[in-house]
């Protein structure tokens, strides 16, 4: 960083050297201010922080499905055989993992809020570097740096700030633009991404099949568990009424054996 400073004081002085019949005319922009007063790029901000929000959105309500399915697991498991538990656990393992991957797909190093960051900076970046050029040129201007970059500037005088300038020249260029028929910045950020548009087909076709099969899989072991009931049901009727029909059976044998010990006594009495 120093090294850098040094090579640009030394350009300066060098400058100075070489345009010894003129002074050198230097200026600076502040990009963090530029940005804040483009709306373009405040309103693509605002369309990139809602996707961001949807995309949140969508994996806090897979990881809510996945907590369900391993409470439902869990409730069930008394009710499952061994190959349907085991089935259950390598599907919630696959969405957990599915859930990894869609992460990293959105919010990785080379995700789409990277990708889409990207594609809203820089077309404000190079309106404001068209903007400097034709300022520089128009001015006459030897050096134009970059506040908010590497550039450490220990002092800068604000009369040599020419950001409001180049905001002028940004309107100036948009308005031309317009007149000319030709895309604005936020309507280039508004387009859609044929990648992040086919990946989020993907993911949306993905999430209905998993939904769907998630559904199927449910009635079927719903269909299961009230088929077990039903058979529990019926065996615990039939049990009951087995039981029922032994003890009307031993009464009906108890009253037959102590209507003949009556009768032995009348025969012996008389």
């Amino acid at each position: 960083m120093r090294l850098k400073v040094l090579f640009i004081m030394f350009s300066v002085i060098a400058t100075q050297f070489a345009l010894a019949q003129r002074s050198v005319r230097i200026g600076y922009v502040d990009m963090d201010y530029i940005l804040e007063n483009v709306n373009e790029y405040q309103v693509a901000n605002e369309l990139l922080q809602k996707k961001v929000a949807k995309w949140k959105k969508e994996i806090e309500e897979q990881q809510l499905s996945i907590e369900q399915m391993k409470e439902d697991l869990d409730t069930e498991r008394i009710l499952l055989t061994k190959e349907l538990i085991e089935e259950r656990e390598v599907e919630i393992k696959a969405l957990e993992e599915e859930v990894l991957d869609y992460q990293q797909d959105r919010f990785g190093p080379q995700g789409d809020l990277v990708r889409q960051r990207s594609q809203l900076v820089q077309p404000i970046q190079d309106q404001v570097f068209n903007a400097v050029q034709e300022l520089a040129a128009s001015r006459k201007y030897d050096f134009i740096f970059d506040r908010s970059a590497d550039v450490v500037m220990l002092f800068a005088e604000k009369r040599f700030d020419v950001s409001e300038q180049v905001l002028r020249m940004i309107d100036i260029n948009r308005k031309t633009d317009a007149r000319e028929g030709k895309p604005s910045v936020l309507e280039a950020f508004e387009e859609i991404d044929p990648e992040l548009k086919a990946r989020q087909d993907a993911y949306e076709e993905k999430k209905s099949e998993r939904d769907s099969l998630i559904e199927a899989r449910r009635a079927a072991k719903l269909k299961e568990i009230e088929d077990r009931k039903k058979a529990y049901e019926e065996r615990r009727k039939k049990m009951l009424e087995e039981r029922e029909a032994k003890r009307k059976a031993k009464e009906k044998e108890n009253g037959e054996e102590g209507s003949e010990e009556n009768s032995e006594q009348s025969s012996e009495y008389n």
